[in-house]
C-alpha cells in the first residue's frame, strides 16, 4: 500500500469544528499522483514506488528525465517526482492513480517540505546571537558575532555558528492533524502550519496513528444526609 502523497501548499485559514471552536488550518492540494515506476526488493534491493504530481511544460523538462519518464511510458510532464519506500509492491502497477481516499479525518500525519529561503543571515537573525554592547561609543559591535577562535585555538572550531544561508532546509512536521477532507476539490485541511511558501511541494505521510476524541466524563453531585 502506497502511504504518502504529494500536494501544493495553497495557505493556511480557518475553520469552526463542532463545539464552535477556531482552528487554523493549512489546506494542500493533495493529488491526484500517477505511479511512475515500481521497484522491488528482487531488482533493486528495495521497495519503493515513484509517484508524480503537478504539470510542467516541455521546455522545462531535462533531458535525462524525459528519457526516464519515456522509457517508463509516462504521457505528462510532471512538476514533481519523488521515490517513497513501501513495505510492499503486490498489487501496484505503473500509471496507477494515488489520491486522498487514503487518509481519513483525524488521521495524523507528517508533512515534509522545504522552509522559507531568507538569503544569507547574520548571526542575530539565524542564530539568536544576542549582539554587542549598545553604549559607549562601540557602535560597529552591535550584531557582531564576537570571537571566533581565532586567539585560542588560533583557529575557527567545526560547528560553529556565524553567519551565512539562512532557511530552505528540508524539514518534517511530525503528528499533525487532519481536520477535513475535500474529495471532490483534492484538498487536504492540515490543523497548524506546514513548511514552505505558497504553492511550494509537501510530501504528506501516513503514520498509522488517528486522534481519538476527548471523552467527557460526566459527574454526577449528589447531596448529602444531614
Amino acid at each position: 500500500m502506497i502511504n504518502a502523497i504529494l500536494g501544493r501548499k495553497l495557505g493556511m485559514t480557518r475553520i469552526f469544528n463542532e463545539k464552535n471552536e477556531v482552528v487554523p488550518v493549512t489546506v494542500v492540494e493533495a493529488g491526484p499522483c500517477k505511479v511512475a515506476q515500481v521497484k522491488n526488493v528482487n531488482m533493486d534491493g528495495y521497495n519503493a514506488v515513484q509517484i508524480c504530481f503537478g504539470r510542467k511544460k516541455l521546455r522545462n523538462i531535462t533531458k535525462p528525465l524525459l528519457g526516464h519518464l519515456k522509457k517508463h511510458k509516462v504521457d505528462f510532464y510532471p512538476e514533481k517526482i519523488r521515490e517513497i519506500r513501501v513495505g510492499s509492491v503486490d498489487g501496484i502497477n505503473p500509471g496507477d492513480e494515488v489520491n486522498i481516499s487514503i487518509f481519513s479525518v483525524n488521521e495524523l500525519v507528517d508533512v515534509q517540505g522545504y522552509t522559507k529561503g531568507k538569503g544569507f543571515a547574520g548571526v542575530v537573525k539565524r542564530w539568536g546571537f544576542g549582539g554587542g554592547p549598545r553604549t559607549h561609543g562601540q557602535s560597529d559591535r552591535l550584531r557582531a558575532p564576537g570571537s571566533i577562535g581565532s586567539q585560542r585555538p588560533q583557529r575557527v572550531p567545526k560547528g560553529r555558528k556565524m553567519a551565512g544561508h539562512l532557511g530552505n532546509e528540508l524539514v518534517t512536521v511530525k503528528n499533525l492533524q487532519i481536520v477535513r477532507i475535500d474529495t471532490e476539490n483534492n484538498l487536504l485541511f492540515i490543523k497548524g502550519a506546514l513548511p514552505g511558501n505558497k504553492n511550494s511541494i509537501v510530501l504528506i505521510k501516513k503514520t498509522g496513528k488517528v486522534l481519538k476524541p476527548k471523552q467527557e466524563v460526566s459527574v454526577e453531585k449528589t447531596k448529602g444526609k444531614k
